[in-house]
């Protein structure tokens, strides 16, 4: 095995390894994510929908039949004492009982929670549970959230895109918001060990997300749990907090990857914008327990 260097710089080629489908939040299908990435000339793909691997077997039969290498994985919310993490966890047995458990878990109380959300809503907006129903692509495959009570709105003339949604009453600020409920960060990233995976932290230095970020500390915490890896190339990591990410991968040896976090019509990030190199993505393949699609 070649020694693994951590780049200074993001590739310019490359893997897209975090991308939301209809099975989350995400507007397009597996078969339109695979086929954008083809058409935008990348190495390969990964999907990523939140807290569920119900888009994989549809992805992996697109990308089988498009020629294009696919990844498969979960962004997994979680909580880190009082800061929102959000991990993906890749290349992992969905057959696994405990993070089978963990999502079920995990995507019910999602649900619970925008329900109320929802309740609180139509006390000022014209909104209701079936009108969110109808934002939802597959059905009870589909992990529900925020996005969905966004589109609604959207919907009914109250904003003009998600984003307005988020800016408004969708918004973690507003007063109908309710938190996720998560499992920590820590049992995340031993659940998915234990499932034979791989486990990145999506976005750790985004200040958007969270006023307080991860600490140094708490990395190493995560560090000792298993933790493989940092998302450094993402749009909400700015300078600084990319070179301080880059520190903690020499420190503790961790691979450094790259994504755009895209969720088709649902965002701004442009699928590919941001890419995690080959080198990284033989690594990610050595360690999970499944083949590449």
């Amino acid at each position: 095995m070649t020694r693994y260097e951590i780049p200074d710089e993001p590739p310019e080629t490359g893997w897209d390894i975090h991308c939301h489908t209809v099975f989350s939040d995400g507007t397009e299908t597996p078969q339109g994510m695979v086929s954008l990435a083809l058409r935008n000339g990348l190495d390969g793909i990964a999907i990523t929908d939140h807290d569920t691997s119900a888009g994989w077997d549809d992805a992996a039969d697109a990308a089988a039949r498009e020629g294009i290498a696919l990844l498969r994985g979960t962004e997994i919310t979680a909580v880190c004492g009082s800061v929102s993490v959000h991990m993906l966890g890749l290349q992992y047995d969905p057959a696994n009982k405990r993070i089978a458990d963990m999502f079920s878990t995990t995507r019910r109380k999602r649900l619970l929670r925008t329900r109320h959300m929802v309740e609180r809503m139509a006390q000022d907006f014209p909104i209701t549970w079936q009108k969110v129903e109808q934002q939802v692509k597959e059905g009870s495959r589909t992990t529900v959230g925020r996005p969905h009570i966004a589109d609604a709105l959207v919907a009914a003339g109250v904003y003009r895109t998600r984003s307005e949604a988020f800016a408004g009453a969708v918004s973690a600020q507003s007063k109908y918001y309710i938190p996720t409920p998560s499992p920590t960060a820590r049992e995340v990233v031993e659940t998915v060990k234990q499932a034979g995976g791989v486990i990145v932290i999506a976005h750790p230095g985004d200040r958007r997300r969270n006023d307080t970020l991860l600490s140094d500390a708490q990395i190493g915490m995560l560090v000792d749990a298993g933790l493989d890896g940092l998302e450094v190339w993402h749009r909400g990591n700015l300078p600084d907090q990319r070179r301080r990410l880059l520190d903690l991968a020499r420190k503790y040896g961790l691979l450094v990857t790259g994504g755009s976090d895209w969720h088709g019509a649902g965002k701004l990030n442009a699928l590919g914008e941001n890419l995690t190199d080959a080198a990284t993505v033989e690594r990610i393949v050595e360690r999970g327990v499944l083949a590449l699609v």
